[in-house]
């Protein structure tokens, strides 16, 4: 059975998540629906993008699951509504860099969302669009799809600041756009005037108090504070700017 993994920044107020289930249940009552993250920071593109890469990049994917991703600011505009296949996992969402480091250029078709329902709100694509666009590409059904080629594709590169924080977890851990690849155990960050914040692999290697930062289950740097919050030790919020010292004598 395919899966419908919705993907927002709608929080878990409100009505609107359990619309976009309910879009579903009309087109596929069948159909398997996980809610994988609805507090993605609120209208943040950049963020969600690097998010959604994170933690529903296709190589975390069953083959065949469909990811519906809105984080839309510019709903209600002229702005297209795209579906995205990568590797036989499907993306549906809006054209504002959300899908942008989900594909995989190598194995990245890119379609155009062409079919539209007889009654549309000009402020909830999510629920009468990309959630029964999303439903229909579960059970195999791409006519609501142009395929798109050439120049009608987004840019196959998007540059993001991944020297911020992206998200904050109901921990108070700091989420960073950082890629732990791309550092090592040498490096500390800087967040802020505040101390530097040195590396550790697990919480267990930092005293309770202390902070550190490490890679996180979704391969980005993470910052905390051992049995506290990182949040409130220095004054994080989504945008915080990090800064990486120390790698070997060389800062980024």
């Amino acid at each position: 059975m395919s899966v419908v993994a919705l993907f927002t920044d709608f929080t878990r107020r409100g009505p609107y998540v359990g619309q976009m289930h309910m879009a579903i249940a009309r087109v596929a009552p069948h159909l398997r629906v996980v809610d994988l993250l609805h507090d993605v920071p609120a209208g943040d593109t950049e963020a969600g993008a690097i998010l959604l890469d994170a933690v529903a990049g296709s190589d975390r994917l069953p083959v065949g699951t469909v990811v519906v991703a809105v984080v839309d600011p510019g709903v209600g505009t002229d702005r297209r509504a795209l579906a995205l296949e990568v590797s036989g996992r499907w993306y549906v969402g809006p054209d504002n860099g959300l899908l942008a480091l989900v594909a995989v250029p190598e194995a990245a078709y890119w379609f155009e969302v062409v079919w539209r329902p007889d009654r549309l709100s000009a402020t909830f694509h999510g629920r009468d669009i990309f959630a029964p666009v999303g439903a229909r590409l579960a059970q195999g059904d791409r006519r609501v799809l142009r395929a798109l080629s050439g120049a009608e594709c987004p840019p196959a590169a998007t540059p993001v600041d991944r020297h911020r924080v992206v998200y904050l977890d109901g921990f108070g851990n700091a989420w960073t756009g950082l890629r732990a690849c791309d550092l090592n155990a040498n490096c500390s960050l800087a967040v802020g005037r505040n101390e530097p914040i040195p590396f550790a692999r697990t919480f267990a290697d930092r005293a309770p108090g202390l902070p550190f930062w490490f890679e996180n289950s979704s391969g980005l740097v993470e910052i905390a504070v051992n049995r506290g919050s990182a949040g409130a030790r220095f004054g994080i919020s989504v945008g915080s700017a990090v800064r990486v010292i120390g790698c070997g004598g060389r800062d980024a």
